[in-house]
């Protein structure tokens, strides 16, 4: 099929509504067919249209200008080679389902492209995945390596469900603060001790790491003295911030979780602020790391991220922090 290029589109007469009707792909305009870039440069690969007086290597150079485009190309052609119809749609891509195809089926996932050395501003992905769920879609990432291999990732925004009770008291353990930690001399089997807090240091003291001791001072549960003067939660919360500068966001998440009833303990060993258990289970389900609001991460470190979590058999969630809100971002990595 001979087709013409108008400077933006590749434009087919009546013939090309076979390629829609049979493959998926174009938009119908009139009597014709209007093809994407990508699509038409897929289809000159594949030796289905020409261009007239465009060969793909001067083609592809017109359009190389656009911002992204030959890492969107890449992807438009790995889609189509799996054996699904893409079409560009409200981020870069829309895929049907298998053998669904525009007007006699259902889109299936939305897709943006991004490079390894992009980096993914949580707070937009957050926008993208919610709007992608009003529509019934999966949102992927198809992320395009510096050796142009792909990889795919689903990401889901989690509405941790609650698993068990908020911690409870009727009076507050005592302790004191020595440095950032709260010492309190408890015997062993306390609740506090069954609950996973703190780390005992003999028989008869517990020591309570900070956001231990902000979360169970706020919830009346502990009782802290520095010098002998009794100390709020917020005290107790500057003074420790000055020691680690994450500590607000972390501390905002501890909360978050243990009031779901999972518990959460460091995730150091992980590379992350938290592993997180779902009750009082032998091994952690989850790794979960504290973002702040307006935060933006290379997609390479988020890919380091996944690989290490899929590999230990626990879930990557990003705990991205808004004013009053916590939205729980997940990554997983996704064959198509």
């Amino acid at each position: 099929m001979l087709a013409t290029f108008d400077g933006t589109w590749v434009r087919l007469g009546g013939e090309g509504r076979t390629l829609y009707e049979q493959g998926g792909y174009g938009r119908l305009e009139g009597t014709g067919l209007r093809l994407s870039p990508e699509e038409a440069l897929y289809l000159m690969e594949r030796s289905k249209i020409d261009v007239k007086d465009f060969g793909f290597d001067t083609l592809l150079g017109l359009f190389a200008g656009q911002p992204n485009f030959v890492r969107r190309y890449l992807v438009y052609r790995d889609i189509r080679e799996r054996g699904y119809v893409v079409q560009p749609g409200p981020h870069d891509f829309r895929v049907f389902r298998r053998g669904h195809k525009p007007g006699a089926g259902r889109s299936q996932y939305l897709i943006r492209v991004l490079s390894e050395r992009d980096l993914v501003d949580f707070e937009r992905l957050g926008q993208d995945v919610l709007a992608a769920v009003n529509m019934r879609k999966q949102y992927l990432l198809a992320v395009v390596d510096d050796e142009d291999e792909l990889t795919y990732y689903e990401v889901r925004v989690q509405d941790l469900p609650g698993v068990g009770e908020p911690a409870r008291c009727d009076t507050p353990v005592e302790a004191s603060l020595f440095g950032t930690y709260a010492l309190a001399h408890l015997p062993p089997g306390t609740s506090l001790e069954e609950d996973w807090y703190g780390k005992r240091l003999d028989p008869e003291r517990l020591l309570l790491r900070p956001v231990e001791s902000i979360y169970l001072m706020r919830k009346g549960c502990l009782s802290v003295t520095r010098d002998g003067e009794p100390m709020t939660a917020e005290q107790f919360l500057a003074a420790a911030a000055e020691k680690d500068i994450e500590l607000r966001e972390k501390e905002r998440v501890f909360s978050d979780l243990r009031e779901k009833g999972y518990i959460p303990r460091t995730g150091y060993k992980f590379g992350h602020h938290f592993r997180v258990y779902s009750g009082k289970k032998t091994h952690s389900e989850m790794l979960v790391h504290a973002v702040p609001s307006g935060t933006s991460t290379p997609m390479s470190a988020v890919s380091r991220s996944v690989r290490l979590a899929h590999s230990v058999k626990k879930k990557m969630l990003f705990a991205c922090i808004y004013n009053t809100d916590i939205r729980y971002v997940e990554f997983a990595r996704i064959k198509l």
